[in-house]
């Protein structure tokens, strides 16, 4: 008895420890160009006429520093383009680049999900490199401070 409620005391902090993402389904589409540090563009041939055979792919789980004028100051603008010259260095180098896809976005213009380069997340390569931090939604920490 004491094993049973043991586990109903720990089971919430477990289930919502932290969010899961969803599943991802690979594909071996090319990618056309990088918006930034976490948002991709790819060719999406397989889209009907007459929508734009271009998909992006926002990088899940990751906030990367926003660029130009979507900055909020000149630091976070600097390290918004030094992620997004990250993610690209990366992509032209690769010799093996995938879109993994888990679900369109909230705005249904793009696809949640993560680029795959020679065998590794983007997502995790972002934050172990210092361009990008954990989200998962919620209020997102200033790059500004």
């Amino acid at each position: 008895m004491k094993k049973f409620l043991l586990l109903w005391s720990i089971l919430p902090a477990l289930i919502f420890a932290a969010p899961a993402a969803p599943e991802a389904v690979l594909y071996d589409f090319e990618v056309v160009r990088v918006i930034d540090g976490d948002t991709v563009v790819f060719q999406a041939d397989f889209l009907p006429a007459p929508l734009n055979p271009e998909l992006s792919v926002r990088v899940y789980g990751v906030d990367t520093p926003e660029k130009s004028w979507r900055a909020q100051c000149d630091k976070e603008k600097q390290l918004g383009e030094a992620a997004g010259r990250f993610a690209t260095d990366l992509i032209n180098r690769a010799d093996n680049v995938q879109i993994a896809i888990m679900k369109w976005d909230k705005f249904g213009g793009r696809v949640i999900g993560d680029v795959v380069i020679d065998g590794k997340s983007l997502a995790v390569m972002l934050i172990e490199n210092g361009y990008a931090r954990e989200y998962h939604g919620g209020k997102k920490e200033s790059w500004c401070k």
